[in-house]
């Protein structure tokens, strides 16, 4: 959309707004004050360009139930511009991780970067969901079983499907965008968006059709198999992971580094495994390398390299131009190459 188009239309809408004030006999004072703020963040949208740049200040954020499992609630945070007239947004949903143990949807890292990316006109929404592996023994290590890892993956892709379609059936009232859903996750939350990501488009009862979603952004995260990945699942990727990551393989390794014969011993794919396939079928993927980098790279990406995010977000989900990109950092050094690998190794 034409942003002196948007910003006519945001200006018009919220003129009506004023009016509807006015009728309540709502307060002079209060009405002085939207009139102030709708002209000074007026002037900040239309020059903005919407998912690409900030385009306001003012975010509301709510706390909804989206659905009811195992006796207890499971909520999402919803982050969104106030006084925004479009009704289609592009939208991002947010897993943390957290080994499948701990963690929660609402830490100070996260909120800031959620609020971050609300700002530039997106709809975020960042979920709790299943611990299945807490306080059970082995954790999600070595000692846990395979199938209880698998099941554990199942779990949370449900619940992600769940939010999913509590988001698509409040879509008018949040303004969302089925067909530009993104999904994001560290770690835990990485493999639970990554699983979740590459199926085929599902049903939701819309009279558009199935719904695939529109990216996928894994920090550091992993799946069982890239054989799941084909012409009709593959989706455009952004992938951060470290080479020196010991709990989730950059490339193709087991899962903890358990050893054979353990319990959970488990191979998974990694970034750079799932890049490749990516690049076979065609369909674009930005591979993020940090030469020597741990499993940090589960939560550095959201502060650090925000930009790159944000850029993703826009250039391969809003845009649809994004193109199979490999960029290595190695210290202070950043280079773009056509390689999964530039200078540095697994």
């Amino acid at each position: 959309m034409d942003s002196d188009y948007f910003g006519f239309h945001l200006f018009f809408d919220n003129i009506l707004i004023i009016n509807f004030y006015i009728r309540q006999k709502i307060n002079m004072k209060r009405i002085t004050y939207l009139i102030l703020l709708i002209f000074m963040s007026g002037t900040v949208l239309v020059a903005q360009e919407r998912y690409l740049e900030p385009i306001t200040e003012d975010i509301q954020t709510e706390t909804q139930t989206y659905v009811s499992k195992d006796g207890q609630n499971l909520d999402l945070d919803i982050y969104y511009p106030e006084y925004d007239s479009e009704t289609e947004r592009a939208t991002l949903i947010y897993v943390h991780g957290g080994g499948f143990q701990q963690g929660t949807r609402n830490s100070e890292d996260i909120q800031k970067f959620c609020t971050e990316l609300a700002r530039y006109g997106y709809v975020v929404a960042s979920i709790s969901y299943r611990l299945t592996r807490k306080d059970k023994p082995g954790g999600f290590g070595c000692d846990c079983p395979v199938t209880e890892k698998l099941n554990t993956f199942y779990a949370a892709v449900e619940d992600l499907q769940d939010a999913s379609f509590f988001l698509i059936q409040h879509r008018e009232e949040f303004g969302i965008n089925p067909q530009k859903i993104i999904l994001a996750g560290s770690s835990a939350g990485a493999e639970t968006v990554l699983n979740t990501a590459y199926q085929p488009p599902y049903c939701y009862g819309l009279e558009s059709g199935p719904v695939a979603f529109a990216g996928v952004i894994g920090m550091a995260g992993a799946i069982p198999d890239t054989t799941v990945i084909y012409d009709e699942s593959a989706i455009p990727s952004l992938l951060f992971h470290g080479t020196a990551d010991q709990l989730v393989p950059y490339g193709t390794a087991p899962h903890h580094y358990c050893k054979k014969g353990s319990p959970g011993y488990m191979i998974l794919d990694g970034s750079k495994t799932i890049a490749i396939k990516l690049e076979k079928l065609g369909v674009p993927c930005w591979l993020h390398t940090t030469c020597g980098a741990g499993h940090e790279m589960a939560t550095v990406p959201m502060t650090k390299y925000f930009d790159d995010i944000v850029n993703f977000c826009y250039h391969y989900v809003v845009k649809k131009d994004g193109e199979t990109r490999y960029t290595v950092v190695e210290g202070d050094k950043i280079t773009d190459d056509n390689q999964p690998l530039n200078s540095c190794t697994e």
